[in-house]
């Protein structure tokens, strides 16, 4: 009778968990590679900075439109210079890896297009802050203006110009 019992009972043996817990373990390592969340996440900041690079060229040019083609104060007409944009007012030259020729100070662009243009300046998703933004505008030497990210991640280069 008790033998009867014991065959009767259902239920997994430990060596049963141990393998279907082993099989688990190899999926979940081998989706976790395929998916690459830290590169997924850097994608993603990447997409925003291409928006806020958008957006601020934007309000730039609807500006300047505006203003009967007068640039905002503190875009230089020097070609081959950017500056960074930002409150900070010393301390943002040579932190901009994507261009050459930045000037020791911000550009605060805030008095110019907040409110009107921009609800307020963006920030690197990454790195950036109201004092530095990490973006940065440049005048070309053919008249356009240049918006892009200082520090895009996994190589990318992040502008534009019109």
């Amino acid at each position: 009778m008790i033998g009867n019992l014991i065959k009767n009972r259902k239920g997994f043996t430990l060596v049963e968990l141990l393998i279907i817990i082993a099989i688990i373990s190899i999926l979940f390592s081998v989706i976790l590679v395929a998916v690459d969340p830290a590169r997924r996440f850097a994608e993603a900041r990447n997409a925003v900075r291409q928006m806020d690079v958008r957006d601020i060229l934007e309000a730039i040019l609807t500006y300047t439109v505006d203003f009967k083609g007068n640039l905002p104060a503190g875009i230089d007409n020097l070609p081959g210079t950017s500056q960074i944009l930002g409150t900070k007012t010393t301390g943002c030259g040579g932190q901009c890896t994507a261009t050459t020729g930045v000037g020791p100070d911000c550009l605060d662009l805030t008095s110019s297009l907040v409110e009107t243009y921009l609800s307020a300046i963006p920030a690197d998703p990454g790195s950036g802050s109201a004092a530095n933004t990490d973006y940065f505008v440049n005048k070309t030497a053919g008249g356009r203006i240049l918006v892009g990210a200082c520090d895009p991640e996994r190589g990318a280069s992040i502008s534009v110009s019109r």
